[in-house]
């Protein structure tokens, strides 16, 4: 059973019941008013007629006597105010009648005993007339004698017209409430039907997710911010964020496929010159291959030494390969850098002086680092000096003419390390993908060496010490990475 249907059973159900004891309250009220002048009336005149009863002795044909009862003369003139009147007695089982109840008799208990028992209120039908009767039970004593005579008075009225009105108002009561429920059963599913719409948007939305896999369906809701309209935008909500988190899903999936493809890629030109140059070895040294024997045993070495130094450079570059998928590994994992305060001017002048001693075509130069003394940096040494050797290089690499240079700055708390080229350059468009891993311009892709990893992990380690990195760069003209971390003030280290 669907919720609108519960619902509109729910608020039908509580309508009846509120329909049932209103009209119950509203059918006694009536009751009680339409009859009170009649019972009234009838109690009156049995409280008048029992004080004037007579009992008189009437002789028979045998010399014998028997106590009669008679009913007072004001009983045949109550015929106007529709009041009927019976007396019976018990000793002889007489019935006295007033003229208007005619040849009709009220029934009459079998006994004294039960007229007594049955004292009160009692509706009767008469020739298929409705009576209500008060009945009256008594005893009586005739005065200076032990004789008793007992008897039952019985007073009624017609009570047709209020018991036609009754039947109509009930009769009105219950197809005004079976109405009245259908119409509220109506409408109450219309409106639950209406209310429960943005439900059904709910469920078909869900259902279009796990059928299609479209995050992007919104549910669309223009009524009030009552509970469902809250639970509608705590679901577009929800659906909004679990699509960032499927779309975050999807391009670190992307992005580790790239991976693969960029560490395949890069793994397999090294392993195929040094597998290239072992197979020339046997070659060279096979004494049944051909050429081998014409060449003589200094040029063999000689042939040989080179194919060793290949070697040697490629399994070099491939263990710097290795060593810097592990440092991105420990990244990936979470891993964090343990930081202490450390002099910026030592370890910046120690990184100017060894970049002399690189392998670079451009001039090497650096400003005044003075502005440093005394400046301290929560983060790891070897770390930032990892890092400031990655953009050094990377400098080197892109600047075969030119010169490059280290200089820093201190501002608004962070000091700031700005290494600069007048080297190629790059497209302002490419700024945004240069930290990407693996990531590198197809013009320097296969003519200037490299991983593609470096910035990677610069990167990672500046966001590790709570600093940032900015781009300068203009095509053919030079690039400059302004290096932003946070001062710590700490006392000096020896």
């Amino acid at each position: 059973m669907s919720i609108r249907l519960r619902l509109t059973l729910w608020y039908s159900g509580l309508l009846a019941a509120v329909l049932l004891l209103f009209g119950s309250i509203i059918y006694a009220l009536v009751y009680h008013y339409a009859y009170q002048d009649v019972e009234n009336e009838i109690l009156r005149q049995t409280s008048s007629l029992s004080k004037k009863m007579a009992v008189v002795v009437v002789p028979n044909s045998d010399f014998t006597e028997e106590l009669n009862l008679l009913l007072p003369e004001e009983a045949n003139q109550l015929a106007d105010l529709q009041i009927y009147v019976q007396l019976y007695n018990y000793e002889n089982n007489k019935v006295v009648t007033s003229k208007n109840l005619n040849n009709f008799n009220f029934e009459v208990p079998a006994t004294i005993q039960e007229a007594m028992e049955n004292e009160g209120w009692k509706r009767m039908l008469v020739d298929k007339t409705p009576f209500l009767v008060y009945q009256f039970p008594f005893t009586y004593t005739i005065q200076g004698t032990t004789e008793q005579v007992s008897g039952l008075l019985q007073v009624g009225s017609i009570t047709a017209s209020e018991d036609k009105l009754m039947d109509r108002l009930l009769f009105i009561m219950v197809y005004v409430s079976i109405i009245t429920i259908m119409l509220a059963m109506s409408v109450g599913l219309f409106l639950a039907r209406k209310s429960m719409r943005p439900l059904v948007d709910i469920i078909n939305a869900a259902n279009g997710i796990q059928s299609g896999n479209d995050l992007s369906v919104r549910i669309e809701y223009d009524g009030p911010q009552d509970e469902i309209g809250k639970l509608i935008g705590t679901v577009n909500k929800m659906l909004a964020r679990t699509e960032g988190f499927f779309k975050e899903l999807e391009d670190a999936y992307a992005a580790q496929r790239r991976f693969v493809s960029d560490a395949s890629h890069e793994l397999r030109t090294p392993l195929t010159t040094i597998r290239g140059n072992t197979d020339f070895l046997k070659k060279l040294w096979d004494p049944e291959a051909d050429g081998s024997k014409q060449m003589s045993d200094e040029m063999r070495k000689e042939i040989t030494l080179e194919a060793i130094d290949d070697i040697s450079d490629e399994g070099k570059r491939m263990s710097r390969l290795v060593n810097d998928m592990l440092s991105l590994a420990r990244a990936d994992t979470g891993q964090t850098i343990e930081l202490h305060p450390i002099p910026l001017s030592i370890l910046v002048k120690e990184v100017a002086r060894r970049a002399h001693h690189l392998e670079r075509t451009a001039e090497w130069s650096y400003g005044d680092l003075e502005v440093l003394n005394g400046v301290y940096v929560l983060g790891n040494k070897d770390y930032l000096q990892q890092m400031l050797f990655i953009f050094i290089e990377n400098a080197f690499k892109y600047t075969p003419e030119g010169t490059v240079t280290l200089d820093a700055v201190v501002y608004n708390g962070q000091v700031g390390l700005k290494i600069s080229d007048t080297g190629i350059g790059m497209d302002k468009d490419e700024v945004p993908y240069i930290f990407d891993r693996f990531y590198r311009a197809d013009e320097s892709r296969g003519v200037t060496k490299g991983t593609g990893l470096g910035l990677s992990i610069a990167k990672w380690i500046i966001e590790e010490h709570g600093g940032s990195v900015e781009v300068l760069t203009k095509l053919n003209e030079g690039t400059t990475f302004i290096i932003w971390l946070p001062l710590v003030l700490a006392p000096p280290l020896e």
